[in-house]
Order: structure tokens, then C-alpha cells, then sequence
């Protein structure tokens, strides 16, 4: 059979495969919080998990999509924060409800008091959602006046990237802190490697604009040095030492 005979097959075997890639980036990003999410509805506490994921997600997510209207880059990444955005959102509002609901006369703190000592540990989650929108006015707003300026656009798009790519530092550096990897998941790490790299994949094959290829490297890179750390530290374990509670890594939630 030649190969116009197999055209019949191998287009729409293609666009099933374009179809199937483009849905893994829209959604698989947040497949690692269901579980999350529902562990925390189960046990009605949120201890575990650090709102600070949430936070740095919403910035480098709203960032990407002002990028987008200064450059356009492939609609699944665009939807990919959009997703992301909303699953975000929906974790600080179960966090917040759980935590609130177990503090015993706590007092309010509310976004408008503007005091950076309870900053993003606030009582409502509609002081989230207010800190949220003040964020994307100001800097939609920048944006729209800078949209004209390439560097201000490319400078965006890195910062978008950037910040995404440096939520797997804080597991890196508390394992080189306490010279162990204890409490973390190997498995985990395998998961956010194996998707990192499918990721960077597809920036690659796609033409993403460069940012998104190069900080994709950065994570795979900052990925496969915490796996290096779980190896060297299983081999060399640490001399025991008074037990001491860890904190919990932020992209590892």
C-alpha cells in the first residue's frame, strides 16, 4: 500500500494525536491537586497544604495570559491558565473555609487592612479574590499601556515562565537544608519530571515563543536535581538528629 493509500489513516490518527497532546497541557497541570482537594474535603484540614502554590500560580497564570494579547502563542497553553486560574481559586476557597472553620476565635483579617503581616493568610476568601482582581487590574493596565514595547512584552512572558518555573526551588532547597528528602514523594518527583518534560516537548515541536522552551528546561533541570538529591541522600543518609517538622514543599502540593 502506497503511501497516498494511508493518507485515509494517518490524518486523522495525527489530529487525534494533536487533539490528545493539546488536551494533556490544558488539564494535566492540574491533576496533581485533585487528590489534594480531596484529601482536604475528607480530613477538613488544610495544614498541609501552602497557599503560597496558589498565589504563585495565579501571578505567573495571569501574567501568561497578558502576555498573550501582546504575543499570541498556542491557544492550548492560553487555556492551560485558564484552567489553572480556576483551579487555584477553588483550592483557596475549600483552604480557607477548613481553616477558618477550625480557628476558635481568631480575629478577622481582611485584605483591605493592608497589613503585610497577615498578607495572604486572610479570613475570607473573598479578600483572595479582591488581592486577585487588584492584581490583574494593575497589571492589565500597565500592560495595556506598555503593549507597544517588545521588551516590556517579551520581559512579561519571561517573568510569566519564570515564576512558574521556580515553584519546584523551595523543595530543592530545604532538602540541601536539612540534607534529606524525607516526607517526599518520590513518586511525585517522577510525575512532575515526566511532565515538565512533556511540556518542554511541546513548546519545542510547537514554536512556543522561547521563553516558555527555556524555562521548561529550567524546570526539568531544577526536577531532575531533586531526584539527584534523593539519591545521594538515600546512599549517604544523615546522623539522626532531633525530630524536626519540615516544611511542606511548595510545588510538591
Amino acid at each position: 500500500m502506497d503511501a497516498q493509500g494511508l493518507d485515509w489513516l494517518l490524518v486523522p490518527l495525527h489530529q487525534l494525536v494533536s487533539w490528545g497532546a493539546a488536551g494533556a497541557m490544558v488539564f494535566g497541570g492540574v491533576v496533581p491537586y485533585i487528590p489534594q482537594y480531596r484529601d482536604i474535603r475528607r480530613t477538613q484540614n488544610a495544614e498541609g497544604f501552602s497557599t503560597y502554590v496558589c498565589l504563585v500560580l495565579l501571578m505567573a497564570n495571569i501574567l501568561r495570559i497578558l502576555f498573550w494579547f501582546g504575543r499570541h502563542f498556542e491557544s492550548p497553553l492560553l487555556w492551560q491558565s485558564i484552567v489553572m486560574i480556576v483551579t487555584m481559586l477553588l483550592m483557596l476557597k475549600l483552604c480557607t473555609e477548613v481553616r477558618v472553620a477550625n480557628e476558635l476565635n481568631a480575629r478577622r483579617r481582611c485584605f483591605a487592612d493592608f497589613d503585610s503581616r497577615h498578607f495572604w493568610h486572610w479570613s475570607s476568601f473573598a479578600d483572595y479574590l479582591q488581592c486577585v482582581l487588584a492584581f490583574t487590574g494593575v497589571a492589565g493596565y500597565v500592560t495595556y499601556l506598555s503593549i507597544d514595547s517588545a521588551l516590556f512584552v517579551e520581559t512579561l512572558g519571561f517573568l510569566a515562565v519564570l515564576t512558574e518555573a521556580m515553584l519546584g526551588v523551595p523543595q530543592l532547597y530545604r532538602n540541601h537544608r536539612y540534607q534529606s528528602t524525607e516526607g517526599m514523594s518520590i513518586k511525585m518527583v517522577l510525575m512532575w519530571t515526566s511532565g515538565d518534560t512533556f511540556k518542554t516537548a511541546y513548546f519545542l515541536l510547537n514554536g512556543a515563543p522561547l521563553q516558555f522552551s527555556v524555562c521548561g528546561l529550567l524546570q526539568v533541570l531544577v526536577d531532575l536535581a531533586i531526584l539527584a538529591q534523593a539519591y545521594a541522600f538515600s546512599r549517604h543518609p544523615p546522623k539522626p538528629a532531633p525530630h524536626t517538622v519540615h516544611p511542606v514543599s511548595a510545588k510538591a502540593l
